[in-house]
């Protein structure tokens, strides 16, 4: 393909031999599998994933690769391609016969972070997850409380998945380069969640906690519960979000209902 790279998509095209080989070590695609590839781009990876499994879906919101990539694999029912954006596409709509998506992708920076709560959203039917992102993104997916990586998006893919970052890869392995460096993260949706909690009362007690994260929770959560309330939880209020784990932000979000009549 000659497709000229487009900013506006955050269009950074995989090249590298050696990576494309361990992503697709790391996938493991069986003859079963409905795998999803989200923005194939020049279709670098996509070609080597068709024919290894049952179904191949490719989610593209640029047209003219969409044009390429059509015409590329006219003929192959295998392969499905949906000119959509990742962002507002329903992945759900994918899973049928109770086959679990597989969803791949090398994930545009710029909307990384939504994307990906996007996907938390919908990943009842998905067995497991294979990203390119930067580098910084796997960082605080897969960050330790206390640490500075620990965020909002930490807390909440832990409620979700298990993640597990596989390996780092350099600029020089795209085109255009990047400016960061990247690294590929393996998420596997839980089957149960980890705590039992109302998900939105989680939400809305993580996003108060980091939304002024240098404040301590005695401050940030201040608007949501009473000083009260957090004591009757054993939790320091002199804490900072970051301080705490999953299954302390569950137990202050299941004061929420209590407290909102909800």
């Amino acid at each position: 393909m000659s497709h000229a790279p487009r900013r506006r998509f955050g269009q950074n095209f995989l090249r590298d031999e050696t990576v494309l080989r361990s992503l697709m070590d790391a996938i493991a695609p069986g003859p079963e599998d409905r795998i999803v590839e989200i923005g194939p781009g020049r279709g670098a990876l996509t070609q080597r994933l068709a024919g290894t499994c049952a179904e191949l879906h490719l989610v593209e919101i640029d047209r003219d690769l969409v044009a390429e990539l059509r015409q590329r694999y006219t003929g192959d029912s295998r392969v499905v391609i949906h000119q959509a954006d990742a962002l507002k596409f329903d992945f759900r709509e994918l899973v049928t016969d109770g086959c679990r998506l597989r969803l791949v992708g090398n994930l545009p920076y710029n909307i990384s972070t939504p994307l990906l709560f996007h996907l938390f959203e919908q990943q009842a039917g998905v067995g497991d997850m294979h990203f390119m992102l930067q580098r910084e993104v796997v960082q605080r997916l897969t960050a330790n409380p206390g640490s500075a990586d620990y965020g909002r998006l930490t807390v909440m893919s832990q409620y979700f998945c298990r993640s597990e970052s596989l390996f780092e890869v350099s600029p020089e392995s795209f085109f255009p380069q990047p400016k960061v460096m990247s690294a590929v993260v393996r998420l596997v949706p839980h089957q149960q969640p980890p705590v039992k909690v109302f998900l939105p009362a989680l939400q809305k007690v993580v996003l108060a906690a980091f939304g002024q994260r240098r404040k301590t929770l005695r401050n940030s959560l201040s608007g949501l519960l009473g000083p009260e309330m957090l004591a009757a939880l054993a939790i320091d209020t002199g804490l900072r979000a970051q301080d705490l784990d999953l299954e302390d932000f569950a137990r202050i979000a299941a004061m929420l209902p209590r407290v909102e009549g909800g």
